[in-house]
């Protein structure tokens, strides 16, 4: 297994965690009375503020799955992980700091350094998609 094939299935029990935390909270939740009709928000508006940062965590996991995922994906298709193996584990790196730090915080500090882990993230994929594309021009 490449970096690449590792992080990519890393990436997949990141979104399958968080969904699995999240049900468990909202769950919890439920049982505890504190959302009785069991029904919660998909933003997570209606839920204390960890569950609200939970439910964050698990959607902008998959939000940028369509990119993250679709060129870690495409590498291995085309065989071609030597040109994403090298930043897979940063990407990862990054990826999993931005869900910490917003489950730990959402203060200034916090949003900023959340803001840099997405940059390095998108950064990254920019250079593959790059790299990518560069033989068929």
């Amino acid at each position: 297994m490449t970096p690449t094939h590792i992080v990519f299935l890393h990436y997949i029990v990141l979104i399958l965690v968080s969904l699995l935390a999240l049900a468990g909270y909202r769950t919890y939740l439920g049982l505890t009375g504190h959302n009785k009709n069991l029904k919660f928000a998909a933003d997570g508006s209606d839920v204390p503020a960890f569950g609200y940062r939970l439910t964050r965590v698990h959607a902008n996991a998959v939000e940028c799955f369509p990119f993250i995922g679709g060129l870690l994906i495409y590498a291995i298709a085309t065989d071609a992980t030597d040109i994403t193996n090298g930043l897979a584990y940063v990407l990862f790196a990054a990826r999993l700091a931005q869900s910490i730090i917003l489950l730990i915080s959402t203060s200034p500090l916090a949003i900023q350094l959340r803001f840099i882990a997405f940059l390095v993230q998108f950064g990254i994929c920019c250079y593959w998609a790059v790299m990518f594309m560069l033989p068929l021009m």
